[in-house]
């Protein structure tokens, strides 16, 4: 509930909106934004910064830009599933992973990778979902779903490798969990 809370918090600025507005339409960078809102370009950057924490927005480079890209995927969500309180869950382990994922994502991006086994298993699994196991993927589109949650995605693919998660042959990937 209280990353639910920062999300409508976060949303609550009326510069943070407009940005929205133009991410809608296209991907963009620091200086046109900036250019489109008449702000400078260092208030643009210190707002999109705050949304990708939060993982409203995603940053990919460009050649000598960074591209902002908006997260639909949290936007795609009807309103009343941000709004409503978490199920209680009964099993203790399904608790601990909850508490886990809750405490290393924030607004569905991966804010740092843990340094326990356990932890960092049940992190893995959970950026894993995205992989369908009856395919194969190539080092690229492998590093893109990476990236959706994490910008260490080297770090990341090569841990789903040894916690035997997917097998590498060539430059190829396959889910095996």
């Amino acid at each position: 509930m209280k990353e639910k809370l920062e999300l409508l918090k976060l949303l609550a600025d009326e510069t943070r909106l407009d940005i929205l507005n133009i991410l809608l339409k296209e991907d963009s960078y620091v200086e046109k934004i900036a250019c489109d809102l008449s702000l400078t370009p260092a208030t643009i950057c210190y707002h999109l910064k705050k949304m990708e924490a939060a993982g409203v927005v995603n940053c990919s480079r460009s050649q000598f830009y960074m591209i902002y890209s908006l997260n639909r995927e949290i936007f795609d969500k009807p309103l009343y599933e941000l709004i409503k309180k978490d199920e209680e869950l009964v099993d203790d382990e399904e608790k601990y992973k909850k508490g886990v994922l809750s405490g290393f994502f924030k607004y569905g991006r991966l804010t740092r990778i843990p340094t326990q086994r356990k932890k960092r298993e049940i992190v893995l699994a959970e950026i894993l979902k995205q992989f369908d196991p009856s395919r194969t993927y190539e080092e690229q589109e492998v590093n893109e779903i990476i990236l959706r949650y994490h910008g260490d995605y080297c770090t990341i693919r090569r841990e789903m490798i040894a916690f035997g998660m997917m097998t590498r042959h060539h430059e190829t990937y396959k889910r095996v969990k």
